[in-house]
Formats: structure tokens, sequence, C-alpha cells
């Protein structure tokens, strides 16, 4: 029994050790060894400058305007509005459309900016707040999306995956809710008994705000608003740079050049190369005759940003049609780069054991979102 943990632990590191050098090697034979860890180093360094302090930006700002909405009660009256709207579709608190909209404007982080605010997470159950991450990333960006499709001329195909986007939003949150429940039942439990001490210490400080002014109050809110923001911004550091830089170089070719040469964004497109494997599946199921067009999903479980620079590649082609566009709208909007934030994002609230949870949820609302964009694109076109 004692030389069971020794050797389970030898098997395991040796086992790391293979895959380790089986991954980097079938990398470094394609690439170069010295362009392979050029590639890794320029690509972490560039998605810290343009990813990671853009990503904190979005907190920052959007950590001061869920201070100042729950400051001024805006929190409270969404709660009452949309209340009606929100239990029978997501089982979340009407407070919840909140985070859907400031995601939608900005990026999926601004979800976890208002999830960590102690008055706007006191509605939620402790299953019902992790399901936020699910909730607010299939919102991410879909702004930029929907102006960006629309600028092709496919508005249609755009207000399309509009739609299958938030059937995907509804599919990812229900089933992200459920496995939790069901791996982890003493997630049924009003987050506010972790908080309440802290809440009452808030409180005593805020005892009446009225008598502080308006200009204190607000310019206390956006303070300590934005001082949240950072922190979560420095929080999103490792998730992003770790697992995009991997995705990115499992995802992309030698660039335009053809040649290997250390730049960032760089790699071996094996996914790609797996998904044309199957390419029968992507036909009927998305409509795509090209497979080309799968790079675009494939890029969007690590960054939408980047898939969306896919776009005039497939224009001058000639294969960006307004079924692609309904698929891509969908699919862009619903993972908008999931894969690289919900660890991070999970990791900041403390329950890094519910990670594959969200991410297998997410995996599969995002196809379905996909599939019913198209098929709706189909009927749409009949008409």
């Amino acid at each position: 029994m004692k030389l069971g943990k020794p050797r389970r632990s030898t098997v395991e590191a040796l086992v790391f050790l293979t895959l380790l050098i089986l991954v980097f090697g079938l990398l470094g034979h394609r690439m170069g060894g010295g362009n392979m860890l050029k590639t890794v180093m320029n690509t972490a360094h560039d998605l810290l400058l343009n990813t990671v302090f853009y990503l904190m930006g979005i907190t920052v700002l959007t950590g001061a305007l869920s201070k100042l909405m729950a400051e001024f009660g805006v929190v409270s009256l969404l709660e009452r509005f949309l209340r009606p709207l929100m239990k029978p579709l997501y089982n979340l608190p009407g407070v919840a459309a909140l985070g859907a909209l400031m995601t939608f404007l900005s990026d999926n982080p601004a979800i976890i900016a208002l999830s960590k605010d102690k008055q706007f997470s006191s509605y939620f159950k402790k299953y019902q707040l992790l399901s936020l991450t699910n909730f607010g990333t299939a919102f991410g960006m879909g702004f930029v999306v929907i102006i960006t499709m629309i600028g092709y001329g496919q508005l249609s195909g755009a207000l399309v995956g509009l739609f299958g986007a938030f059937c995907g939003s509804v599919i990812s949150t229900r089933i992200m809710q459920r496995s939790c429940l069901k791996a982890y039942p003493d997630l049924d439990t009003p987050v506010q008994d972790k908080l309440t001490e802290d809440v009452k210490v808030e409180e005593k400080e805020d005892e009446d705000p009225s008598q502080k002014g308006y200009f204190m109050r607000f310019l206390n809110a956006i303070l300590d608003g934005g001082k949240n923001g950072v922190e979560l911004g420095l929080q999103i550091i490792p998730g992003v740079l770790i697992i995009t830089t991997a995705v990115i170089m499992l995802t992309f070719g030698a660039g335009p050049s053809g040649v290997y040469d250390g730049s960032s964004s760089q790699g071996v497109p094996v996914l790609p190369w797996l998904a044309e494997k199957i390419h029968w599946v992507f036909e009927w199921l998305f409509g795509f005759r090209q497979m080309e067009l799968i790079a675009f999903p494939m890029t969007a479980l690590g960054a939408v940003g980047a898939a969306l620079g896919l776009l005039p590649t497939f224009n001058a082609a000639g294969i960006l049609d307004g079924n692609a566009i309904a698929v891509f709208t969908a699919i862009g909007m619903c993972w908008s780069g999931f894969l690289s934030t919900h660890t991070a994002m999970l990791d900041s609230l403390g329950y890094r054991k519910v990670i594959s949870k969200a991410i297998g949820a997410h995996a599969v609302a995002g196809l379905c979102a996909g599939i019913i964009a198209h098929f709706l694109y189909l009927l749409v076109s009949l008409i």
C-alpha cells in the first residue's frame, strides 16, 4: 500500500513528460525548435499587451459602471422589472440582465466585475452566480460582432445569428446550473450567507448614503469599482496567456509568408486538420461547403476578435454568404473566446472545481447556437 502512491506518481510523471515531449516535439519539428520557442514568447507577449490590458481596461470601466448602478438603485430596478423574463428562461434573478447588457457592449470579464459586487451577488444562489460565467460569455463582444457582420451587407444573417446566440445562452446557462447542482448540491444556498458580515460592514459604513451627497457617492463608486476592476484584470492574466497561446498555436499556420520565422500567432493548424476529417458533419450541421470556414469557430474558441479578422479573407475568396454570417454570428457571440476566459473567470470566483463543467456546457451550447442559426437561416431564405 505504501508503494502505491510513489508508483502512481512515477507513472503520472512519465506520461506527462511523454505527452509534453510529443506535443512540443511535433510542433518543433514542423516550425523549427527556435522558431517555436520564439512564437510562444511573442504570442504571449502580444496577448499581454493587446488582449490582457484591453480586458483590464474593460474590467476597470465596467467595474466602475456596475458600482454606480448598484449605488444609485439601478440594480434593484432591473431586478423588479426583468424578474418575469429571466427566471423562466435562465433560472436567474432579473438583475442578471445587467450582466448580459454589459458583456454585449464590452467583453466576457464584465460579468465577473458584477458578480464580485456584494450587492449584486446577494440576489443569487451560489450555483446561479457560477452560471453567470456561461450566461455572460454567451453575449461577449456581441455589439462588435453584430456591427462587423452587418458591415458585410448581411443584416438578416446577423439577426438570425443573434437569435441563435440567444438560444445558446439559455442552453449553456441551464446545463451549467444542472451539472453544478448534480455534482455539488451544497451550491444550492444563497450567496449572501457567505457575504452577510461584509454586507453588514458596508451597511454601517454607508448607513445614510444621502448624507454624503451625490458627487461623493458618485466619486466613491467609480473609484471603488475601478479598483476592483484592476484586481480582476490581474487575475485573468494566467488563463489568457497560457490557454490562448496554446489554442492559437494549434489553429493557425505559418502566416501570409508561408515561412516560420518566430512571429506571434503562428503555429501548426492541427484543429482545422482534424475538422477536415469529418467535413460532412460541418456541412450538414452548419452548411459549410468550404472547409476553410471551420477556421472561424475554431479561432472563436480562443478569441472572437481574432476570428473576426478572418472575415476579409473569406470575403475576398467569395465564400462569405448569408448562411456563414448567421452561423459565425451565433457561434462567435456564444463562444466568444470562452476557452481562454472561462478558466480565469471561475478561478477569480474561487471555484476551479466547476471549470470543466462550465467549459463542457458552453461547448455544447455554441454548437447548438450554430446549428439553430443555420436551419433558421434556411427557413428565412425560403420565405
